[in-house]
């Protein structure tokens, strides 16, 4: 069954861009063309793609047509590259990743591989325990990911370890942990999580105290902020390495307990597409990430 590639376009831009109007502008046609195009492709597939909500949204079968859509367009944009007639088409690269992998070596990542190429990025937030789901979706297409095992129609890259570790103010450690970092303490002072799907912390407190323990919680869902936070001495939380290297040197930041870090081992799970633009995304990140993450976890 042929689909026609302006009822693909259409249908990728409103996904992409979350609404009809914003679709409509950036394909340079009336909002009213956008919607004709989207009641043909689901005429013509006899279901429903978009979720016509703020924002769209595409529904089940509208998942595996954007997917397919996107290889289209980047193949399409790879064959124009390579006979020189892709000079002011960008190629939009889809990327999920976890908040502190884009606080810290992702940002490097995206920079080199957009040099001397025309990629824009469209970044989407996600814990890395559920970072792949994105990619089952077809919202994305690679991501930063703690699953090393490949989605369908993905290949995966083992990119190594983040180290994060549990650290507090001094005067935070004074005032909650005087006697020692137990499970009695822990159930009192308050923590920091990033968010409802953050469980390093909890991860921690087990391997600490061999329970499960509830304390009081900050919610702080934005990495830099949670950084700041927890040098103001508002709670205690599991942060990254590469985030505070200054303020451990400093000892602005102290570990809970000294050599109990929590290891999260990274891979780069993208579309089994061979184009230009994933290509080379997948090279600045292997390069990346290799010059900030770790290659081995601690044992224990």
């Amino acid at each position: 069954m042929a689909l026609d590639s302006a009822q693909l376009s259409a249908f990728a831009a409103v996904v992409d861009e979350g609404s009809f109007e914003r679709a409509a502008a950036v394909l340079h046609v009336t909002r009213s063309a956008v919607s004709q195009r989207i009641k043909l492709l689901e005429e013509r597939v006899g279901q429903v793609l978009v979720r016509r909500a703020t924002p769209c949204t595409p529904t089940e079968a509208g998942q595996a047509l954007y997917r397919h859509a996107r290889e289209v367009a980047l193949s399409e944009a790879d064959a124009l590259d390579a006979i020189g007639g892709g000079q002011h088409t960008s190629t939009r690269l889809a990327v999920g990743v976890n908040a502190d992998s884009l606080a810290t070596w992702l940002p490097l990542a995206m920079a080199r591989a957009a040099e001397g190429e025309n990629i824009t990025f469209d970044i989407h937030v996600e814990d890395q325990d559920h970072s792949a789901n994105l990619l089952r979706e077809g919202r994305v297409m690679a991501a930063v990911t703690a699953d090393p095992q490949p989605v369908q129609g993905c290949k995966v890259l083992p990119l190594g370890v983040l180290r994060y570790r549990a650290l507090a103010s001094p005067a935070f450690m004074e005032r909650h942990f005087a006697a020692g970092v137990t499970a009695a303490t822990l159930a009192k002072a308050p923590m920091l999580v990033f968010n409802r799907k953050d469980a390093l912390q909890e991860r921690f407190v087990r391997r600490v105290t061999r329970r499960a323990i509830a304390p009081p919680v900050h919610w702080l869902p934005e990495a830099h902020a949670f950084v700041t936070t927890t040098r103001a001495g508002l709670g205690w939380g599991m942060i990254p390495d590469p985030m505070v290297v200054d303020a451990r040197k400093a000892g602005e930041l102290v570990e809970l307990i000294p050599g109990k870090p929590v290891d999260v081992a990274l891979y780069w799970q993208y579309w089994r597409l061979n184009v230009r633009a994933l290509n080379h995304m997948t090279e600045a990140v292997r390069e990346a990430a290799g010059s900030v993450l770790l290659s081995t976890a601690v044992k224990g």
